[in-house]
């Protein structure tokens, strides 16, 4: 490994080790200091931003996420704000227990010390994943896509100063330079890093996922459903869908295929009509088509092909399957899910309860937008990734899922016997 990497990590170790005897009320008087210098450096943040825009084609997919503005940069201050209220998970007792010979067993919750982060043209990210690193008493490692390189070197700089200014160790936060050989160096850095996260496209966390050789959380691809049952109530369906679609389209937690009973193809127009009005593009099924020719745009309807399905649209497309039954929406979702988010629009609770048993995903919503897939929306103050794995976090991760446990046993001289 390049030598000046090893630098860069172990600089991050010390500052975590750093971070366990500072407080956590110095840590979180830290984090509004920096949510109002985001206010105060509004502008500089914002001309970074603008630089990098400038080399992305607005009609990426990624631009969306690229894009700053005053109104995103007041959500992150307030959401770093909301981080600083909440309590750390560090030190908490989980259990605790006094085994017959006295000795007693606590376990304890602790940071992982150092977690690298690997995302694309998201510079929110920059922001989010320090304010739960570190109020988690983690040190934090960004390797950001060089698309917002810009963005992030601003960013980077302004938590650096405030970090400094606060009495603690700029380099509990470290940016990684653009460039294929820093993710590398970061994938490998065994013993240095104690965990990686990718946020972004499959293409990414799979590369993530094949190269790594320190532990992985796989968090951000969504490929997000909802099934609209035979009992569904045509009202909440339009507006679900129109707002799953629609609000964010750049995001995980976007739906990308509405599945639709074929009982209720008559008002497939109808719950199509929100996101008609933004100009959608809808690739459908046979069924499905002949249900909204004539009642829907010609130039954006489309006929669907295998890979309308399965697709992560990131844009205004959206695929249409029909089904003929709940078990037939349950194979498809089976099929093509990530197993991030995926919901029924259905009165029929007997419905409902089988779709919430069955479908395998970190988040399942009854009548209810799968938009809502976010940290900071389940009251958790921001995220630092949706994981659609089993394995130690699964759904928003938060502070409490940037800290691991340990066990202390303390005692007063027993031994084991032979």
């Amino acid at each position: 490994m390049n030598t000046c990497y090893k630098e860069l990590f172990r600089s991050a170790r010390k500052a975590a080790s750093e971070l366990a005897e500072a407080g956590d009320s110095r840590i979180s008087d830290m984090l509004m200091e920096l949510a109002d210098r985001i206010g105060e450096e509004k502008e500089s943040l914002l001309e970074a931003n603008r630089a990098d825009l400038e080399r992305m084609p607005a009609d990426n997919p990624m631009y969306d996420r690229l894009v700053l503005n005053g109104k995103r940069l007041d959500s992150i201050a307030d959401d770093m704000r909301n981080v600083a209220g909440l309590p750390s998970p560090a030190g908490r007792v989980l259990d605790e227990i006094i085994r017959p010979n006295g000795m007693k067993i606590r376990k304890i919750s602790v940071p992982f010390g150092v977690i690298g982060i690997i995302y694309e043209a998201r510079p929110n990210v920059s922001f989010d994943v320090f304010s739960l690193c570190v109020k988690s008493g983690n040190a934090c490692i960004l390797k950001g896509g060089s698309d917002a390189q810009n963005t992030n070197s601003a960013i980077v700089s302004l938590i650096r100063k405030t970090l400094s200014s606060c009495g603690f160790d700029e380099n509990t936060v470290v940016l990684m330079p653009a460039g294929h050989d820093s993710s590398t160096a970061l994938l490998e850095a065994e013993g240095d890093v104690d965990l990686v996260i990718p946020r972004g496209s499959r293409r990414l966390i799979d590369f993530v996922r094949q190269n790594a050789r320190v532990p992985v959380i796989e968090t951000g691809a969504g490929i997000c459903h909802t099934y609209f049952d035979k009992d569904g109530d045509l009202d909440k369906g339009a507006a679900i869908i129109t707002n799953a679609k629609t609000r964010r389209v750049s995001v995980c937690n976007a739906l990308d295929c509405l599945i639709i009973h074929k009982d209720r193809l008559f008002d497939l127009p109808g719950l199509c009509s929100g996101v008609r009005e933004h100009d959608v593009v809808i690739y459908a099924d046979d069924a499905a088509y002949a249900a909204l020719d004539g009642n829907y745009p010609p130039e954006l309807l489309l006929h669907a092909d295998e890979d309308s399905f399965g697709t992560e649209f990131l844009s205004y497309r959206m695929s249409v399957r029909t089904v003929d039954s709940l078990d037939e929406a349950l194979e498809h979702i089976a099929r093509y899910s990530s197993r991030h988010s995926e919901c029924i629009i259905t009165e029929n609770s007997g419905t409902a309860s089988v779709f919430l048993s069955r479908v395998d995903a970190a988040c399942v919503y009854e009548n209810v937008s799968t938009a809502f897939t976010d940290g900071a929306q389940f009251g958790f103050g921001a995220e630092i990734g949706i994981s659609t794995q089993k394995l130690h976090a699964r759904g928003p991760m938060a502070l409490p899922e940037l800290n691991t446990y340990k066990y202390v046993i303390t005692g007063n001289g027993q031994v084991r016997p032979k």
